[in-house]
């Protein structure tokens, strides 16, 4: 890690991250080890250790030096300055924010919400596609707490916390070997404790970075009407300039003339939308006298932009890069020829690991 560089903590807000609203709303990052009691006379490892294993008695060893070095970590190496990332999985995006505070035990009525730090959250709405793919992969293993340090993951994320981009490696260490398994270690884990990876993430961001790739631009529209064709509409697709705010033109029917009639605005850069895109839709959908609009942001929508839409539940709906993954995967036997060819997919089964707390 360069010098001056923080160190970089992945922080997760649960199984399915139920936390997230939680940590975000009381400035804090954390939580989760509901069995474990106060950290705070823990002064050591051995210490924590203790307490772990004094709430799991008949754990074995490995998972006990597990969780007891999470929860180290979480207790004393993590330091004020340090960034935290935080990914949601409930709308596919990122928080970053830097620690302002030690280790504190709360006295939530929730067990899941007592083991935090103090964390100002400086972005909230940084979409996955901003993350190039190794980083990633960093980001997909399954621990609660675990340092970002492979493939200069510290600078990286430095760097989208200052710009909301990830701009790869430098290059120095980009001549490293990044074809190894980039799982990161918790701690004074030992190696053979290292977490599994969450499969299904992972190949989801395959997915994405494989899709974006062939389709990124005026290429994405044809890719979305290709979709609601296969769902049952009639689509138009504009041109790519000139369009009025409207990219693809959907309706049911043989013309696409019957309802409900869709407007449909497609944005593939990786960046949130904001209130002017939603603006914009919402007048098409006015002007053309369509029923419904649907906004295709790949990169998600900013916080101002999610607000607007809160009153619009019934009248536009949003994908993001999750979103029109989910469409393609469960339309993909119906999609074209040349479509399936660019976008190679095969659905395979795979044993479901278990996350830490």
């Amino acid at each position: 890690m360069a010098t001056g560089t923080p160190r970089v903590w992945l922080v997760r807000a649960g199984r399915h991250g139920e936390r997230a609203s939680w940590a975000l709303d009381n400035q804090v990052a954390g939580g989760g080890f509901k069995e474990v009691d106060d950290l705070t006379r823990a002064a050591t490892r051995d210490a924590v250790a203790g307490l772990v294993r004094a709430a799991f008695p008949d754990a074995k060893a490995n998972l006990v030096a597990n969780y007891a070095g999470q929860l180290w970590a979480l207790r004393e190496r993590i330091t004020v300055g340090d960034i935290v990332v935080m990914p949601m999985k409930t709308s596919g995006q990122i928080a970053i924010g830097k620690v302002v505070g030690g280790y504190r035990h709360l006295t939530d009525p929730d067990p899941e919400r007592r083991h935090v730090r103090p964390v100002q959250w400086l972005r909230t709405d940084v979409p996955r596609t901003a993350i190039k793919q190794d980083l990633l992969y960093t980001l997909g293993a399954f621990l609660t707490i675990c340092e970002v340090s492979r493939n200069d993951g510290a600078w990286r994320m430095a760097q989208v916390l200052e710009s909301g981009h990830d701009p790869g490696s430098r290059p120095a260490l980009a001549r490293a070997t990044l074809a190894a398994a980039d799982v990161p270690q918790a701690g004074d884990v030992e190696a053979d404790a290292s977490p599994a990876v969450d499969v299904e993430r992972y190949a989801r961001d395959r997915i994405t970075s494989t899709l974006i790739e062939h389709y990124a631009g005026h290429k994405l529209e044809h890719l979305v009407a290709a979709v609601l064709r296969a769902e049952g509409f009639a689509c138009t697709v504009t041109k790519a300039s000139g369009d009025g705010g409207v990219d693809v033109f959907a309706g049911r029917g043989p013309f696409g003339l019957d309802s409900p009639r869709l407007v449909v605005q497609v944005k593939s850069d990786a960046n949130p939308v904001g209130v002017d895109v939603v603006q914009k839709l919402q007048g098409a959908l006015s002007s053309h006298g369509a029923d419904q609009a649907l906004l295709v942001a790949w990169g998600g929508l900013n916080g101002n932009a999610q607000a607007l839409l809160i009153n619009q539940h019934f009248r536009i709906r949003v994908w993001d890069a999750d979103d029109l993954i989910d469409a393609v995967c469960r339309n993909y036997l119906r999609l074209p020829d040349e479509i399936r060819a660019e976008l190679p997919l095969k659905q395979v089964w795979v044993l479901v690991e278990e996350d830490a707390p």
